[in-house]
């Protein structure tokens, strides 16, 4: 197991808890990862008048016709179930003042269908709870503080295992990799420093297909201009409650809950007209109790939600694409899955439903696992030597991350992308080709020269073939 974040650890708990020995390798120490700083829910079926079909109906809509609907299907199917797990490890959800389970609303959610757990904490909840089941589980051997430099493969072209910065080598009758996602390779993004996307890279090297690269979501509302939290994300969820978006006259200019790309795409449209560098976000009159950590992150910084309006802007938050699996978190290499934000299945198309990505790493995280267990033991003869040179997946330079937010933002167009494709870094270059292939605007992916979207291209999805630099449209279902 590769990663520690919400998948890593779930994946690892199930396939011990099935009686398998797991090695669980992290470059940082648990409940440190950023799944941890998650302010978003967990979305899933629990009321009474909802359903897994209506999950599905928003999922979709949200995913502007190119969702997998066998994946979206699976998730909506299964989050119930994830959910009833992570309450039987310990996992303590809000409830309201009558003692009942508090749904709250989101953006694209047609429903109040997401659960919090601590308010805007619950990535921080989840990662404590289930990084101290980790640790207390004897079949599950955990390295923190190593980086795996590279996937070793055998003679029968099968991920055998994983080569460590320290020399050390784990091999694995399955390697699952739950590397987290790509968006710090752009310079104004909501993620840590270390999700520049290296997990794309260590599988592509191995001769897995990546996918969807272009669809880059921008979340709406992350803090502009105060000390100290440039780049803070202010939950979805804050909105859902009644927070609303007003530009420099005060004026409301945007349908707060329409799904993010709409919001995104609003505020970057203004800001680019006036001039200015945010919005502004007034929450003033949400309870503040409902949001904690929000609240009091802004009050350390001198700023008070409860009688200021927050300034605003899109950050990189999440990129769609990914290793491109089955709903069993099947790569197209032998013996290596991918799960959680390193991953696409195709469930996000082109825009995520929020809160649908916490739900993705338990529900996928769990058939991985038990996928895994079905492959067959390793054979350390077969092993080929696989180069160990951090090269592999190296961390974006500032000017690249520069480049990224220039030239594959909010908005992008062919000179920009052409620019891009000479940036020195690899997934920099990936990124740029399957946008400047999408000659349209769609979900998360707008181009300035292509404004309309294609309905040709509806389920299309942008596959980039082992070895290729460009991609290669693909219908999946």
């Amino acid at each position: 197991m590769v990663g520690a974040g919400a998948a890593g650890l779930f994946a690892a708990l199930t396939a011990a808890r099935e009686g398998a020995r797991v090695t669980l390798v992290s470059a940082r120490p648990l409940a440190e990862t950023a799944s941890y700083w998650a302010q978003g829910g967990l979305a899933a079926a629990l009321a009474a008048d909802d359903s897994p079909a209506l999950h599905l109906r928003d999922t979709i809509t949200a995913g502007r016709a190119l969702v997998r609907r066998s994946a979206a299907a699976v998730l909506c199917e299964e989050a119930p179930a994830r959910f009833a797990d992570l309450e039987a490890l310990g996992v303590r959800f809000d409830g309201d003042r009558h003692g009942n389970l508090a749904l709250g609303l989101e953006g694209g959610h047609g429903i109040r269908r997401v659960v919090h757990a601590g308010g805007s904490a619950t990535g921080r909840r989840i990662l404590r709870q289930l990084s101290a089941d980790v640790v207390m589980e004897e079949r599950i051997d955990v390295l923190e503080g190593r980086r795996v430099r590279a996937l070793q493969v055998g003679t029968d072209g099968r991920v055998r295992s994983v080569a460590c910065d320290d020399g050390g080598v784990v091999a694995a009758r399955a390697v699952i990799l739950a590397s987290g996602g790509a968006a710090a390779l752009w310079s104004r993004t909501t993620n840590p420093p270390g999700s520049y996307g290296s997990g794309l890279l260590l599988a592509r090297a191995a001769g897995a297909e990546l996918a969807d690269l272009e669809f880059v979501q921008f979340h709406p509302t992350a803090v502009v201009g105060i000390a100290g939290r440039e780049g803070f994300l202010v939950s979805e969820a804050v909105r859902g409650e009644g927070a609303t978006l007003h530009d420099a006259a005060g004026e409301r200019f945007v349908d707060e809950l329409q799904p993010r790309d709409a919001v995104a795409r609003a505020i970057h449209r203004l800001l680019t007209e006036t001039g200015a560098r945010a919005v502004f976000l007034d929450m003033t009159a949400v309870d503040p109790a409902r949001f904690p950590n929000v609240v009091a992150a802004l009050r350390e910084a001198g700023h008070d939600p409860a009688t200021q309006r927050v300034p605003v802007a899109p950050a990189s938050h999440y990129v769609m694409g990914g290793i491109a699996s089955d709903l069993d978190g099947r790569s197209t290499v032998r013996g290596l899955y991918a799960v959680g934000e390193c991953a696409c299945t195709g469930l996000h198309g082109a825009n995520r439903l929020a809160s649908n990505s916490l739900t993705e790493c338990f529900v996928f995280g769990r058939r991985a696992a038990l996928a895994g267990l079905d492959e067959a033991a390793p054979d350390t003869r077969d092993r080929a030597a696989a180069a160990t040179d951090p090269e592999l997946a190296p961390a974006p330079s500032r000017e690249t991350r520069r480049a990224m937010e220039r030239d594959a933002g909010l908005e992008r167009s062919a000179d920009g992308l052409r620019r891009l494709l000479e940036d020195p870094h690899p997934l920099a270059r990936l990124v740029a080709a399957s946008a400047l292939a999408r000659e349209e605007s769609r979900g998360a992916h707008a181009r300035g020269d292509f404004a309309a979207t294609n309905p040709e291209l509806d389920g299309r999805h942008s596959v980039v073939p082992s070895g290729a630099t460009t991609p290669t449209p693909v219908e999946w279902t």
